[in-house]
């Protein structure tokens, strides 16, 4: 299933195989459309190492409990012509100028985290 113009739902499936939820899937089809922004301001693919998780799976990697994954409001990416830190910054960019939701934020050694929570969150993993 073609969410956007770039992205497809096998790309936010749950790594396990589990089945997606029809509630999970309206948060995916959101966060999709945010990406796609995303993609569109870069002029650059994006990867979705991992979106949505099923609660046995984030359980088995151990993520956190009430993970945004779970919900489908979450997704960890990278793209190849752009650094974790470069795209944590054009994320922030296009946050506060209204062009993609608030919510999670996130910056790792190896990808971003991003997330449609609804309000500001910011942390910071690199080392």
């Amino acid at each position: 299933m073609q969410i956007t113009k770039n992205f497809n739902k096998r790309e936010f499936n749950s790594k396990d195989g589990r089945r997606m939820p029809k509630d999970v899937l309206k948060n995916i089809i959101i966060l999709a459309e945010q990406l796609q922004i995303l993609r569109d301001h870069l002029q650059a693919p994006i990867h979705i190492n991992s979106a949505y998780r099923s609660p046995q799976h984030n359980k088995r990697i151990g993520g956190v409990k009430n993970s945004q994954h779970i919900y489908g409001r979450a997704a960890d990416i990278t793209s190849r012509d752009y650094t974790p830190k470069q795209l944590h910054t054009e994320i922030e960019r296009l946050i506060s100028k209204g062009e993609m939701l608030e919510g999670g934020l996130g910056l790792y050694n190896g990808f971003v985290h991003y997330d449609i929570r609804g309000y500001k969150a910011r942390w910071n993993y690199t080392n």
